[in-house]
């Protein structure tokens, strides 16, 4: 198949694409996995291959692993993008490859790219050709799989981790492609230590560094032997050009996410506002920022400032209307604010206490007094009887009601702590543990 459609029509091929390996031997990187004697090496080596995600982030060889696993184990190869498919082009590959089993008995490799795009019942449609093994079902992802693709999915197939290539993988990359005839072997010269500054510039991405090698020889001047030379000047004007890097799925993208909610939660706005912005200028989606700094609204402040939470939601919703740079703007407003925030995890603690006891408990059933009684037969059975209406008791507080079930009614969850408005929440919550103590009228003993 062509790498594209650019491609396609006008015939030229990337030198990332010409450099593709024919062998697990020629492939750069990922020694944890295909190195002798690791388990997938071994599946392909012996013809068992199996259905995977590839997580990793840009330029690690992800496409260039599948194409390569197809080749390997005979395999047919189809590709379609999470990006610019739906289910009319999934059913397509699928009657495809079903055809293709039936009339020529070969089978085919489904590799699917950025699969996190895909929503659930576009992941499920892949599922009953997984199992009938219609296709070897191939994903890959910048995305943590298990946040971002369905239980079922991820159950029916491995994932495999990807890592950013090393310097040295870089280098040895580079060589080849000067060594080799689908490079420029015998008409390009570029002196090692440029090639290490191309390796470094690269941050562990081969697709980057072999584009880099690219532009750089169309730049090359003749030296005095006149072979084509590129030397470091023109190495720093390719750079100068060069869009710089954001590893969106990789190690430094979770790292940059990590130091942006550290910095908040450690009331540094400088941090959280360099973060923010180190991750806008390497390309990150601004709505994706957004949305974590909701998440550290809720998770880190809390009721200490529920103004946080509404100011979080009020940049997203700039993002979204005014795109850049107003909508990047107000994301920084909100990171400096939530940065100076009172913080609270009292209600990511309870949240997280709350599910776990949900999940070992038994289901307790809803106490009849908080029962719904819309019927005769309902009200007959005693649904919502002596249920206390809070309005009509004394500062609209039932004092000794209970409303959780009765095998648990002593549990609290929420604890606030004594920062911003959760001091105010803390009294408050003390009088009326108070009240409940006093009361005569206490549901439970």
């Amino acid at each position: 198949m062509q790498d594209s459609l650019f491609e396609e029509q006008t015939g030229f091929r990337p030198l990332a694409a010409r450099m593709r390996p024919a062998s697990l031997d020629e492939y750069v990187g990922q020694l944890h996995l295909v190195g002798p004697g690791k388990p997938l090496r071994r599946a392909v080596e012996q013809g068992q291959l199996h259905s995977m995600i590839l997580w990793g982030p840009p330029g690690v060889g992800k496409t260039t692993f599948a194409q390569l696993l197809a080749n390997l184990s005979d395999l047919s190869f189809e590709t379609i993008s999470a990006v610019l498919s739906g289910v009319k082009e999934i059913r397509a590959v699928v009657d495809r490859a079903r055809h293709r089993k039936s009339a020529e008995g070969r089978d085919t490799l489904l590799f699917v790219d950025e699969v996190h795009r895909f929503n659930k019942s576009q992941q499920d449609a892949f599922l009953p050709h997984i199992e009938d093994g219609t296709f070897i079902f191939v994903g890959a992802t910048t995305e943590n799989p298990s946040f971002e693709l369905n239980s079922a999915l991820l159950s029916r197939t491995r994932v495999y981790v990807l890592k950013n290539l090393e310097d040295d993988d870089i280098l040895r990359l580079l060589e080849r492609a000067l060594e080799s005839d689908t490079g420029f072997a015998g008409r390009l010269a570029v002196p090692r230590q440029v090639l290490e500054m191309m390796a470094a510039a690269a941050g562990g991405d081969a697709r980057r560094a072999l584009n880099i090698l690219e532009v750089a020889a169309d730049l090359a001047e003749p030296d005095a032997q006149g072979r084509d030379t590129v030397s470091e000047a023109q190495l720093e004007q390719v750079m100068q050009t060069s869009l710089r890097r954001f590893d969106k799925g990789g190690d430094v993208f979770y790292d940059q996410i990590s130091a942006l909610h550290k910095s908040v939660r450690g009331s540094d706005p400088d941090g959280a506002l360099y973060w923010l912005c180190r991750m806008l200028d390497g390309g990150c989606d601004p709505l994706y920022a957004a949305r974590r700094l909701v998440r550290i609204a809720s998770e880190d402040i809390g009721n200490a400032d529920p103004r946080a939470l509404q100011l979080s939601m009020d940049a997203w919703d700039a993002q979204e209307r005014l795109g850049s740079p107003e909508g990047e703007l107000a994301l920084a407003q909100a990171v400096t604010y939530l940065a100076m925030c009172p913080k609270s995890n009292a209600v990511y603690n309870a949240f997280n206490r709350c599910m776990a006891d949900i999940r070992q408990d038994p289901d307790y059933e809803v106490p009849v007094h908080l029962r719904n009684a819309p019927t005769k037969l309902l009200k007959s059975m005693g649904h919502g009887e002596s249920y206390r209406y809070a309005h009509d008791e004394p500062e609209a507080f039932a004092a000794g009601e209970s409303y959780l079930p009765e095998a648990i009614h002593q549990r609290r969850y929420y604890q606030p702590v004594n920062r911003g408005l959760e001091i105010k929440l803390a009294e408050k919550r003390e009088r009326l543990n108070q009240r409940n103590a006093e009361s005569t009228r206490k549901r439970y003993s």
